[in-house]
């Protein structure tokens, strides 16, 4: 609109003044210049939404492979139009050749056998619009590949590009990928695509080095799967010719499933050994199809068990969502998987985020890491029930994010991590009732304000180690968790699908999450995100002082010793042996207060407070305890 489009000519500090109400007005939060460019070129805006002039590209991918197990050999095709939505003419694309991890000479975080190092993709032929293009002209740098164009892609327009290559899937080292045992690999990463071009950066190019995780369009995937006889094929999308490679009785089995609350036995521990589940011919080619989507991986094996659940998750059109557990028949530890991940897709459809889960199936299959993928989740055998609950329910709620929201986790891991750890948090104690997960608490307490630990928004890119962990998962969840607390349950779930509504299919940065919150809750939370987000500092809090109701009100003063907005968790004990609980917000601390006068209405006498909770950290608890003297 005319009134928008003159609006974006304002200087943002007056754009973010106008956008929020006197009573909501603080201090914009600190935003880097590369970031505030978007908001005066109009794609992004302060109330959180997309701007006019967003954009992003896609692409339309044709994937055809055949996999060899035994030899580990992955070769093919692979056939990308590529639109160019952006106002730029594109002199160059960029790929990424994840696979190359593995090549000699890599740059790479972790321990990586080096009889699992190789040549990486083998690039036999590339064309675009139709011409081959001379390999003198192929920029190969380790997990990036730059091919200069002769002809620029105009904005837009479509450029249509055909790589035939091929590659040896790691055999031991397995980083996200790999074989996982004679039989069975988790192949992830498996085809050259080209990298995101975006508002922000321009064309994406840091490298994949194995500890940060990754930024891909939304994109449109067929892909053809072939692999020998027996071997099966678990993938992103949906497998579209299920008629052709899976025989009449497994058919059945998994076409019951879909319509059914309770869990069926698609391919039992005796049925593996039969070796009747595919097609009879010598090699069976499966068929996959996933729209909007950021990423497409697969997974096969000729000897695991298969159960399968659905339900409805979104009552207004009936849609349902089939839940499959992959897995060797010797690790028992993963029967239950199928009905955690059903309990999980359940929970995040109708209570927390409370948002229809987005895809047809979620496939959790047991390999050698603990990673999530667009509706397939590659998860190690666990030693505990608990484990196992905290990791099925963790990578399956990394579905919402980064997966449908398009988060880049390269720069911004607390992004998607820290949502995954809220979930696992909330989750864990449905599936389990009375379970505690208290998941990097007690590392954050011990590390807050040390060397170890940066501001939230430090790029992951710029972190390894104890500041990676601490940024990544507690730090951002505890943030989370305290708006949550702060805001109520129906007002925090407004905000937070104001959000999803706002960046689902997109790619939202982190003031896009920020102001999308300030927007849907109808308050400037900013006194917040700047000081648990932007700014260093520890929680502390403090039992200042306890007094006895006599001729008034017996109160307690809590003060915060530390910079971290934290809520107060207080459990008091009066003489009588009666207590009383007493919670409050991080709302008091938002005008700067340092002490807190909680009044008690118990007209007994104080025995002991003890003050804080499970997800409450406390850098120095010893003065959390107050004892009334004998």
């Amino acid at each position: 609109m005319k009134t928008i489009c003159v609006f974006y000519r304002l200087p943002l500090l007056l754009l973010l003044a106008l956008t929020y109400s006197a009573g909501m007005a603080q201090a914009p939060l600190p935003m880097p210049r590369n970031l505030r460019a978007t908001y005066d070129k109009g794609t992004r805006t302060p109330t959180g939404q997309p701007g006019p002039k967003y954009w992003q590209n896609t692409a339309n991918y044709t994937i055809k492979v055949n996999f060899d197990p035994a030899t580990r050999l992955l070769a093919g095709t692979v056939a990308i139009a590529y639109q160019n939505n952006s106002p730029d003419s594109l002199r160059q694309l960029w790929f990424k050749l994840y696979p190359n991890l593995y090549q000699h000479g890599s740059p790479r975080t972790g321990h990586f056998a080096p009889e699992d190092l190789g040549d990486g993709v083998k690039i036999v032929q590339m064309t675009i619009n139709g011409q081959v293009v001379d390999p003198s002209r192929l920029v190969f740098d380790n997990t990036n590949l730059t091919v200069p164009l002769r002809r620029a892609i105009g904005p837009k327009q479509t450029a249509q590009v055909a790589i035939t290559y091929s590659y040896i899937l790691n055999k031991g080292s397995h980083q996200r990928t790999g074989e996982v045992a004679p039989g069975v690999a988790f192949v992830a990463y498996f085809f050259p695509r080209i990298a995101v071009y975006d508002d922000i950066d321009g064309w994406n190019k840091i490298p994949y080095t194995g500890a940060q995780e990754f930024y891909n369009d939304f994109c449109h995937f067929a892909a053809d799967i072939t692999v020998p006889r027996n071997f099966l094929v678990w993938a992103t999308g949906d497998l579209t010719n299920a008629e052709q490679v899976l025989t009449k009785k497994y058919l059945t089995r998994l076409r019951t499933a879909e319509k059914k609350d309770g869990i069926t036995s698609i391919i039992d521990s005796a049925e593996v050994r039969l070796h009747d589940a595919t097609a009879s011919n010598g090699y069976n080619t499966w068929h996959f199809d996933a729209r909007n989507v950021t990423d497409f991986v697969f997974a096969t094996s000729d000897h695991y068990v298969w159960d399968a659940t659905s339900l409805v998750v979104d009552p207004a059109t009936k849609r349902r969502t089939r839940i499959d557990a992959v897995y060797n028949p010797k690790h028992d530890d993963f029967e239950e998987v199928a009905k955690f991940g059903r309990k999980t897709v359940e929970t995040m459809s109708y209570t927390f985020p409370k948002w229809p889960f987005p895809y047809n199936h979620e496939t959790v299959f047991e390999g050698l890491d603990q990673m999530e993928y667009p509706m397939m989740a590659n998860d190690n055998p666990t030693s505990t029930r608990e484990a196992g609950i905290t990791l099925t329910d963790h990578e399956i709620f990394h579905t919402m994010f980064p997966f449908y929201m398009g988060i880049n986790e390269t720069k911004y891991g607390w992004m998607d991590e820290g949502w995954a750890t809220i979930g696992e948090w909330l989750i864990s104690p449905i599936i389990k009732p009375g379970f505690v997960d208290d998941y990097g608490m007690q590392a954050y307490s011990r590390a807050a304000d040390t060397e170890d630990d940066l501001p939230i928004v430090t790029l992951t890119t710029q972190q390894a180690g104890v500041p990676f962990f601490l940024n990544s998962y507690p730090k951002p969840a505890l943030g989370y968790l305290y708006v949550k607390d702060l805001l109520g349950e129906e007002l925090f779930t407004k905000a937070l699908h104001t959000y999803i509504r706002n960046w689902h299919g997109k790619h939202p940065m982190p003031y896009d999450f920020f102001y999308s919150m300030n927007t849907g809750a109808g308050q400037n939370l900013n006194w917040f995100w700047q000081r648990w987000f932007f700014e260093g500092g520890y929680p502390d809090l403090a039992i200042t002082s306890v007094k006895d109701p006599t001729d008034s009100a017996a109160e307690i003063v809590i003060t915060a010793k530390g910079t971290k907005p934290v809520p107060i968790d207080l459990t008091i004990t009066f003489d009588n042996g009666s207590t009383e609980a007493i919670h409050r917000t991080i709302e008091v601390w938002q005008n700067g207060a340092r002490s807190v006068i909680i009044p008690v209405t118990n007209d007994h006498a104080i025995s002991k407070v003890v003050l804080g909770s499970l997800y409450v950290p406390d850098s120095y608890p010893a003065d959390n305890v107050w004892m009334a003297t004998q």
